[in-house]
């Protein structure tokens, strides 16, 4: 299956991206999933009664997942891979370490994932530690969290880009 050139992740709600992520995460095949297959899911767990009363009269003021998914289909088709569709952000702990290289004072060209990692390894979470800026436990998986997101978006990705802002 082709991956969708854009990124569609920004066009997805944060509850439809934790729905994805969820059943992805809960597969076997995670890169065969489409929207398709997430919108028989959701079809599948609601009551047919819920969902004719919800499509005449609509809940809540929020698009409904349902919608949503039906209005992603239709802009991108029903084999577009649901991967694509999820939301990554980095944990707390690592947004805190990418503001940190992103504020750094030698730091001249704009911070991409690949030299956060570089500062990780370098020991950048150990000062943090020592500063008080993380906890003694939170910094056991930042390299894996950072190697993920590299796997993912590549190692140029802007870090910026994936700090948690809560």
């Amino acid at each position: 299956m082709i991956r969708n050139p854009i990124d569609v992740a920004t066009r997805v709600s944060p509850n439809l991206s934790a729905l994805i992520a969820s059943r992805l995460n809960r597969s076997a095949f995670a890169e065969d999933i489409t929207l398709a297959t997430i919108r028989d899911f959701v079809t599948g767990v609601l009551s047919d009664a819920f969902t004719e009363t919800e499509q005449l009269h609509h809940f809540d003021i929020n698009e409904s997942l349902l919608d949503e998914l039906n209005a992603l289909i239709e802009e991108f088709g029903e084999t577009a891979l649901a991967i694509d569709f999820v939301q990554e952000m980095a944990s707390e702990p690592l947004s805190r370490v990418i503001d940190t290289v992103i504020n750094a004072d030698n730091q001249e060209d704009p911070a991409t994932l690949e030299t956060v990692k570089d500062a990780l390894t370098s020991g950048l979470s150990a000062s943090l530690v020592g500063a008080g800026v993380l906890d003694e436990d939170e910094d056991d998986v930042l390299l894996a969290e950072i190697e993920s997101l590299i796997d993912r978006h590549g190692p140029d990705a802007l870090a910026e880009m994936f700090i948690r802002y809560e």
